[in-house]
């Protein structure tokens, strides 16, 4: 917690304003004397990465709004008119679409320093929950976004998932029929995911400011999953924290100018280059590549409605996290079987990915001599897909409540302070 405020007003302007509007003492407290935990790592330094991807999304996406039509007729267009006619609209375009990408490299990678170090624990549930809200209007955000260009893969993306809601019992046709804005995906539909696509980046600048107003108030997590006790412990955000953060910042503007200069189609699909053909149907429709490990759920499973079920339940998974882990150790540096199961965790959620890439008839081990159709189906990424998910889920509703009870962690420090000064090692 930030505790009492330190910030002196220098001037009689600030003094004037510090009276009637605190902001400057506001910004004070949040970015310069707001102290942190003395031994946070560099995975600490994701918060701010997300902060810069957030506003380069809201500033490239207004621009593009500017020249973008969003009319069934008129979408693949206008996007070509971007890249061809507006003065470095293709640099806004690319910025833009692997801006998406480097966000959602940005929030793994946050999401999962927070499962590791158990920031989600108590004081922290409400942190943690913000958190997977913002993640769910990013989601949204993106695959509304990816139907915009209205190429081959935006146009039928955008037909199967909607048709997802259909399995829905009651208000399943009712909810799809409203995201179309008729009876099939057409220009009432790119209209309204246009207007939701713009609308929905402010509301994650919203939670983003409720996401730091709680972090400040419980105080920030940090490797060992000690709350600081005395000053010792901690350090002010401003130089220590700015500085690791700008540097981490510095690293990740260079990778995210390499995809924008040198790849920036690597993560796209070559398909979305064709303008929409609702009669042509490409060979293998695939989400964006951060969508692939819930692709992979959905596909796991025969029956439709289980499926969509299923892949919404691996989203509700992770909001119930804070109650389903019962261990009273946060972090995983001091929970070696924790870690094993975790690390197992992410070769499931990496082969999830790579199964929700594949086709599902394609062979694991290609080549591979069958006896029957048995043996054929099971050689199939649909299987490999479905033991990913049974892990998936059993992380969750199983690994993590009965572990919390059985195993036994290591001896925790007594303070942050004594491990950092005595060389702890580091993860």
């Amino acid at each position: 917690m930030s505790g009492h405020s330190t910030y002196e007003p220098k001037t009689g302007f600030e003094r004037w304003l510090d009276v009637r509007l605190p902001i400057v003492r506001l910004g004070y407290d949040s970015f310069v004397d707001y102290p942190t935990p003395r031994n946070l790592n560099y995975w600490w330094t994701f918060g701010g990465i997300l902060s810069l991807c957030l506003g380069v999304q809201i500033i490239s996406g207004i621009v593009l709004a500017m020249h973008y039509t969003p009319s069934a007729g008129a979408a693949f267009a206008s996007v070509e008119h971007i890249m061809r006619d507006v003065n470095y609209g293709w640099l806004l375009r690319y910025m833009h679409a692997n801006g998406a990408s480097m966000f959602f490299i940005a929030v793994y990678i946050h999401m999962l320093r927070g499962v590791y170090y158990g920031s989600y624990k108590a004081p922290r549930e409400v942190l943690w929950i913000l958190g997977c809200v913002i993640y769910l209007l990013m989601m949204a955000t993106a695959f509304m976004g990816y139907v915009l260009p209205w190429g081959q893969m935006s146009f039928w993306g955008a037909t199967v998932i909607t048709n997802l809601f259909s399995a829905l019992p009651v208000v399943g046709q009712a909810i799809t029929t409203w995201l179309w804005g008729g009876f099939a995906v057409d220009s009432a539909t790119l209209n309204r995911f246009f207007s939701l696509h713009y609308l929905l980046p402010f509301m994650i600048a919203g939670v983003v400011v409720l996401h730091v107003w709680a972090l400040h108030v419980v105080g920030q997590n940090n490797p060992t999953g000690i709350d600081p006790k005395s000053k010792a412990d901690t350090l002010p955000f401003t130089p220590y924290a700015t500085v690791k953060d700008g540097f981490a910042m510095s690293l990740f503007l260079i990778l995210f100018a390499v995809f924008i200069f040198f790849m920036p189609n690597a993560m796209g699909h070559p398909d979305n280059y064709i303008p929409a053909n609702p009669m042509v149907t490409p060979p293998h429709i695939v989400p964006e590549w951060y969508f692939l490990p819930f692709y992979a759920i959905l596909r796991a499973i025969p029956d439709k409605l289980m499926g969509v079920l299923a892949m919404f339940g691996a989203i509700a998974c992770i909001f119930a996290l804070p109650w389903l882990d019962t261990s009273k150790v946060k972090s995983m540096r001091y929970r070696p079987q924790a870690k094993l199961y975790f690390f197992i965790f992410l070769v499931a959620c990496v082969v999830l990915g790579f199964c929700g890439a594949r086709l599902p008839d394609d062979q694991v081990i290609p080549g591979l001599k069958t006896l029957s159709v048995m043996d054929s189906d099971l050689n199939s990424f649909v299987w490999l897909s479905r033991i990913s998910t049974a892990y998936y889920f059993g992380y969750f509703l199983l690994v993590m409540p009965l572990l919390g009870l059985f195993e036994k962690p290591l001896p925790t420090p007594e303070t942050i302070s004594s491990p950092v000064l005595g060389g702890d090692k580091k993860d």
